[in-house]
């Protein structure tokens, strides 16, 4: 529970230097609430003596977590970017709408044979947004916000999707991926921060 509210935390972080417009910063948050998610899981089940009715708590509190991180932490950083304009809040409302269908579907249904999703689970979308911004830089800031919208309400479609997805973050060796993923996107967009 500890590491799901500091990955809480993380995901409030983002979305402080979203609205402030520091996006490098806001990156650094969202990966991490992935780290956290994935570590908070695999912490609970080495845990002794865990009783059903923590794992319930636990399971309950991550998911409430989860739209936060998921759904809202995008939906600012997209509103943000795009200087809080009215045609925003369409990709706002899709992404946070998006997710709060997958986590109830998920909250229903379970694994699809205990092995996979049924769409593309939630925490991808910032794994993969925290990589499109890595190209920011690249862009005027019109087309970055047209690549921003485009790519979250794909990430949207792909989220309430019939596809079937493996689980990733159960496994120990994912685990040590994204540990060194969000190391490595740590370091790049500090290295930005503090060279801006």
């Amino acid at each position: 529970n500890l590491l799901s509210l500091v990955g809480l935390a993380s995901s409030i972080f983002a979305i402080y230097f979203s609205i402030l417009g520091i996006y490098e910063a806001a990156m650094i948050g969202m990966i991490w609430a992935v780290l956290f998610d994935w570590l908070d899981g695999i912490v609970a089940r080495k845990m002794a003596n865990r009783s059903a009715t923590d794992s319930s708590f636990g399971s309950q509190l991550d998911i409430l977590i989860d739209i936060v991180s998921y759904g809202i932490a995008p939906s600012i950083l997209l509103l943000s970017y795009g200087n809080f304009k009215p045609i925003f809040l369409i990709g706002a409302f899709i992404i946070l709408s998006a997710s709060a269908l997958r986590l109830s579907y998920f909250s229903t249904f379970g694994l699809a044979d205990g092995k996979r999703y049924v769409g593309l689970a939630l925490d991808n979308n910032n794994i993969i947004l925290v990589f499109i911004f890595l190209f920011e830089a690249f862009f005027s800031g019109v087309t970055f916000s047209i690549i921003l919208y485009t790519s979250i309400l794909l990430l949207s479609i792909l989220n309430v999707s019939r596809i079937e997805t493996p689980k990733l973050s159960g496994n120990p060796i994912n685990v040590y991926l994204l540990s060194t993923y969000t190391f490595a996107m740590t370091s790049i967009y500090g290295w930005k921060l503090l060279n801006q």
